[in-house]
């Protein structure tokens, strides 16, 4: 994979579609990072890139996305 968060400005995301390769079946997913406004950086693997959205938009709604700078 070649994705680079370091690079990722804030309020921005990025996402790369690999195939996993498991028991002789290859299965494609999607590494997804998303960069917090506050800087904080959301990262995870999904079967799709609507749904690691749909992780993102939990944590976004999530307490811990909230109170990480309180």
């Amino acid at each position: 994979m070649s994705l680079n968060s370091a690079n990722l400005a804030n309020g921005s995301e990025q996402h790369e579609m690999f195939r996993l390769r498991s028991d002789r079946k290859k299965t494609l997913r999607c590494q997804y990072d998303y960069r917090h406004t506050d800087g904080v950086l959301f990262s995870c693997v999904a079967l799709s890139l609507d749904l690691a959205r749909e992780k993102r938009d939990r944590w976004l709604s999530s307490d811990h996305a909230r109170n990480d700078f309180d």
